[in-house]
């Protein structure tokens, strides 16, 4: 009985690595591609740890990337280092409008984003090359979600939630869904599956 039972388990158990194998690949490389590269950032983040005021460095990129878009439409605009916190002080129309910490460089979004695209991994190079492209497109509609973030906080200042909290997270967050499924639909070894099928 035990030898029979034993059997049954071990049938079931192989029977479910074989149905899920794609889910549980997915989930594994998903979860240490995502670990590897939030481990690499935070230990880019340490270097700064010394001093508690100091900014990163694409945090600093970020915010005068952000202020030269504005300043290419003639806006009146200028970035400080924010002394009380860890940030940088975005001045628009002489009038600080917005604190940009280490939250807002998108490099959480670009991690997320990469670590999706591994997970469904295609060839190699044009793997490397749509996490590159990728990476870079969202660095610019971040760089964009800011610019625009300030211009608006500066003439309703009253919709800062909405704004902040709702319509610009759900338009990075809807652009890296966009991209994640161009990839599989496109580009992903599941999409040449599908293709070598038909």
């Amino acid at each position: 009985k035990k030898d029979k039972h034993r059997r049954i388990t071990s049938s079931v158990l192989k029977n479910y690595f074989v149905v899920y194998k794609p889910f549980l690949r997915f989930l594994g490389t998903f979860l240490l591609s995502y670990f590897l590269l939030v481990c690499t950032y935070q230990k880019y983040l340490d270097n700064y740890d010394n001093n508690k005021f100091e900014v990163d460095g694409m945090t600093q990129i970020v915010a005068q990337q952000t202020k030269d878009i504005l300043l290419f439409f003639n806006y009146d605009a200028r970035i400080i280092d924010d002394t009380s916190e860890s940030g940088i002080q975005f001045i628009f129309k002489k009038r600080a409008i917005a604190r940009i910490i280490e939250g807002c460089n998108g490099v959480a979004i670009i991690i997320l984003f990469s670590s999706f695209i591994l997970s469904f991994s295609g060839k190699f190079k044009i793997t490397i090359l749509y996490i590159l492209l990728g990476g870079l497109l969202l660095h610019v509609l971040n760089l964009l979600r800011i610019a625009i973030l300030c211009v608006l906080l500066y003439y309703y200042p009253n919709e800062e939630p909405l704004l902040h909290r709702v319509l610009f997270p759900l338009f990075i967050y809807s652009s890296v869904f966009l991209l994640w499924i161009i990839w599989i639909r496109k580009f992903s070894i599941y999409a040449t599956t599908s293709s070598a099928k038909s």
